[in-house]
């Protein structure tokens, strides 16, 4: 068994998406090798209405799959194929783009106006770009919960793990993705796939990724040349970690403990042609799909 060295680290950004929803971008319109076949991660939470309220209004997608995961508040969906629905808290909605979809996403707090959650755009490789589009909403009651003797949990909400089945079914990228709670002064080791790229969202909490065997720098530096390198042994809220390749990562939860979300996927190894909700493999396909957008025939299947 091998572990992953951390690759790099970054903090979100904040940025404005929708009609002026204050969130922040975890990763997203750098270079997609990096997270392949993941292409961007927003982080919106706020306790404050005003920033959120007035959502994403319809607005369109093409070739790619997102994954939406409420934790507080909800949000609304309503789609170009007739589909409503309502994300809770604990829930998560998968959505097929394909070859095309309008749709919107109005988001609202809880009962003391607080709303967090989290989107994952995952790509679609170049057979499935024009695939038809599919939607699928999951409650929270139906996520399997995996717990350990030390206090650890895991929600499982898409892959396979300590032999739970996320009940996420479906997408392209055969992706893994889990909530994972450990507390503090804890520490665990996950297997992830050797075949998949592999990162780690801290979101609460803080704790240290690397394994206590393993020298930090010249093995990373050597392997990465350098790229993104940015190493700290305590990682806390709105950090992402990139891994290195190896079957398993190592965390050490810091004294608050930590809670983190853990995607791992194969990367597709595709050209990426990407401008704004549409991601193509080459610029004539989205020019196609822009012009198709302004002459009313973006929508193929009804």
């Amino acid at each position: 068994m091998t572990f992953r060295p951390v690759a790099a680290t970054s903090r979100a950004q904040p940025t404005m998406e929708g009609a002026g929803v204050h969130l922040h971008r975890v990763f997203g319109f750098g270079d997609p090798t990096l997270t392949d076949p993941f292409l961007m991660m927003d982080d919106f939470r706020n306790d404050d209405p005003r920033l959120y309220s007035k959502g994403f209004p319809w607005h369109p997608h093409r070739g790619i799959e997102t994954i939406t995961y409420v934790l507080e508040g909800q949000v609304e969906h309503s789609d170009s194929l007739g589909n409503k629905g309502l994300l809770g808290a604990g829930s998560v909605q998968w959505m097929t783009a394909g070859s095309g979809i309008v749709h919107q996403e109005m988001p609202s707090g809880d009962a003391k106006g607080r709303m967090h959650g989290f989107q994952l755009w995952a790509n679609l490789p170049s057979a499935l770009k024009m695939t038809d589009p599919r939607y699928q909403d999951i409650g929270g009651a139906d996520i399997p919960i995996e717990g350990d003797d030390d206090g650890t949990t895991v929600k499982v909400i898409i892959g396979s793990f300590w032999g739970k089945k996320g009940p996420v079914d479906g997408i392209a990228a055969n992706p893994m993705l889990l909530d994972v709670s450990v507390p503090a002064g804890r520490r665990k080791v996950l297997p992830v796939d050797t075949r998949s790229n592999a990162l780690a969202y801290v979101f609460a909490g803080s704790g240290t990724f690397r394994d206590a065997s393993d020298p930090v720098g010249i093995k990373v530096e050597k392997e990465y040349r350098g790229q993104e390198l940015n190493i700290r042994d305590q990682t806390g809220n709105r950090t992402l970690v990139r891994f290195g390749a190896g079957d398993e990562i190592t965390v050490q939860a810091g004294d608050e403990g930590i809670r983190f979300l853990l995607m791992s996927g194969r990367p597709i190894q595709e050209p990426v042609a990407w401008h704004g909700p549409i991601v193509m493999n080459t610029q004539d396909e989205l020019r196609q799909a822009f012009r198709e957008l302004q002459a009313g025939t973006f929508i193929k299947h009804r």
